[in-house]
């Protein structure tokens, strides 16, 4: 299994998520932190959301993204759940932001 280090936190491997950047030592994509910030949730709430990231991962997450937009943008853009396909409950929880 070859990893490839793209940041001090942020990391790619082939066999998780198809070499989507990820957080080191996990499966969660910087994707996900992206779509947390752009719900308004600040950097520093993102780990009562993402429990097993800390600061110093979120904040080198948005720096990646920051510098990689399109790239992120479109994994974002491919992983999109319909808003048909979203449950009610959590479209009204969304909507109370």
């Amino acid at each position: 299994m070859k990893t490839a280090t793209i940041s001090r936190h942020v990391t790619r491997n082939p066999e998780i998520l198809s070499g989507e950047p990820i957080i080191d030592g996990t499966r969660t994509p910087v994707r996900a932190i992206v779509a947390n910030w752009r719900l308004g949730v600040r950097p520093e709430e993102i780990p009562l959301h993402l429990p097993h990231l800390n600061l110093a991962q979120i904040f080198d997450a948005l720096s990646f993204y920051l510098d990689n937009q399109a790239e992120i943008n479109e994994y974002i853009e491919r992983n999109h759940v319909p808003d048909e396909l979203v449950h009610p409950i959590i479209k009204a929880r969304l909507n109370q932001r």
